[in-house]
């Protein structure tokens, strides 16, 4: 199971951790973090030094009360910081968080590896036929509408029988385009509530019926600190907890605020199930 990042082939057997660096000021966690190029890069210095896998830079926030962010500012966020990373940092994988064919491709035109989309290409019909052309892996993620509507958008029948004929259908159709490295990621907090939540990560090795990689991004999330009574500042341990879990149900790939927590949690599953 690999995936080639700028030719470069990752194996993803043994599970890999991807750390976040949002580039908005409005981020649920720590948007605004990050403004300035010595923010940016120690943070993605750390990161590295900790042992990330990927960097996945994000420039527009998903959260459901976001404001609209127009494709030419979400450019001029996320550009200069894929470039300053490549430059100071040119072996670092680089993610692209984004739904739009156009940012996706300039950014994989000045280094980035992947495209990590949020709406599997329902937001952006060019998407695919962009992933295609540009041959880089493709992280496809589930959610219903678009971030500002997806919480009306949480009736299921059979939740993970939906989000399977989901991927499954996302799967062919990315087939039929030529692109042959995908990644699923369920899509914690899109479109679910927070006992859907529990519910997909009690599940969550079926998606292994689809014989592609499993992402996991729980990092923080409300799912979290809102079953404990806290914060999302008080929820690394819950995170930790969550990812420990999802590591056993096959995830492949943790996406996380807190790499060195993440690190851990994976050398620790390998001793226990090598």
């Amino acid at each position: 199971m690999t995936i080639n990042c700028n030719g470069r082939l990752i194996d993803l057997e043994t599970p890999k951790v991807m750390g976040i660096l949002n580039v908005t000021p409005n981020s649920f966690f720590d948007g605004g973090k990050y403004a300035d190029e010595s923010e940016i890069l120690n943070r993605v210095e750390k990161m590295l030094a900790e042992g990330a896998d990927f960097i996945d830079i994000g420039a527009y926030s998903s959260k459901p009360s976001a404001e609209f962010v127009s494709e030419k500012e979400e450019i001029e966020r996320i550009l200069p910081v894929v470039q300053l990373i490549v430059k100071h940092f040119p072996e670092a994988i680089i993610s692209i968080d984004t739904f739009r064919s156009e940012v996706a491709k300039i950014c994989i035109e000045n280094g980035a590896a992947i495209i990590n989309d949020i709406s599997a290409g329902n937001l952006d019909d060019k998407m695919i036929e962009t992933v295609a052309n540009l041959k880089v892996p493709y992280i496809m993620m589930h959610m219903r509408g678009t971030p500002k509507t997806m919480q009306s958008l949480i009736n299921y029948d059979d939740i993970i029988k939906e989000m399977l004929f989901y991927f499954s259908e996302k799967i062919a159709i990315a087939r039929s385009f030529g692109i042959n490295d995908m990644i699923v990621d369920p899509g914690f907090g899109f479109a679910k509530t927070l006992e859907q939540n529990f519910e997909v990560m009690q599940k969550a090795q079926l998606f292994q019926l689809l014989d592609l990689p499993i992402l996991i991004g729980i990092s923080r999330k409300s799912m979290i600190y809102k079953t404990l009574g806290t914060s999302a500042r008080e929820a690394l341990n819950g995170t930790t907890v969550l990812n420990t879990i999802a590591l056993t149900k096959g995830a492949k790939i943790l996406r996380v605020h807190d790499v060195k927590e993440a690190v851990e949690s994976v050398k620790l599953f390998r001793l226990m199930y090598n």
